[in-house]
């Protein structure tokens, strides 16, 4: 196996390799890859203690590092998950909120790490970007009401439906 030529590393504090586990159940196209132990103690930890673990995430290589309580996750990255319905919408949403997350707006949620995520329909992402410039108005000011995104109001909202 190559190592990819860039790959987004994760801090965590400590519990690196429990993130990764939960990644890999929750995604299609996921799983660990690999965990590295320390070899020997060291100032912050002893020998054995789980050091990195490489895992992929919908096909995209990540390595989440241990790396102690120093940094944590904040807004300025998050992941973008495109959904195809309701159902799939529904599934990461409530895995991520459902597991210790926290619920925000326009679709966007934490996990219980901090690492933020959009969980986007394609519904919305196409609604946006409608060339009927009134009808994306509508999309948007639709999704700013919403939490988690329901897929039928955006459809309602881009079709003009006020019902």
């Amino acid at each position: 196996m190559t190592t990819p030529k860039i790959q987004p590393c994760l801090w965590y504090d400590g519990d690196a390799e429990q993130a990764a586990e939960f990644y890999a159940a929750t995604f299609p196209d996921s799983h660990v890859t690999a965990v590295q132990r320390a070899p020997a103690d060291y100032p912050a930890g002893h020998a054995g203690d789980v050091l990195t673990v490489e895992f992929t995430v919908l096909g995209m290589p990540f390595l989440g590092l241990n790396g102690g309580p120093a940094f944590r996750f904040d807004e300025a990255v998050s992941f973008q998950i495109a959904t195809e319905d309701q159902a799939e919408t529904d599934r990461y949403w409530n895995a991520i909120v459902g597991h210790g997350g926290q619920e925000s707006a326009c679709g966007w949620c934490k996990d219980r790490w901090g690492l933020s995520w959009q969980i986007t329909p394609r519904a919305l992402t196409e609604g946006m970007a409608d060339p009927d410039r009134a009808a994306a108005r509508r999309v948007m000011e639709a999704m700013m009401t919403m939490g988690k995104i329901d897929v039928a109001a955006i459809e309602a909202a881009r079709r003009g439906d006020n019902g």
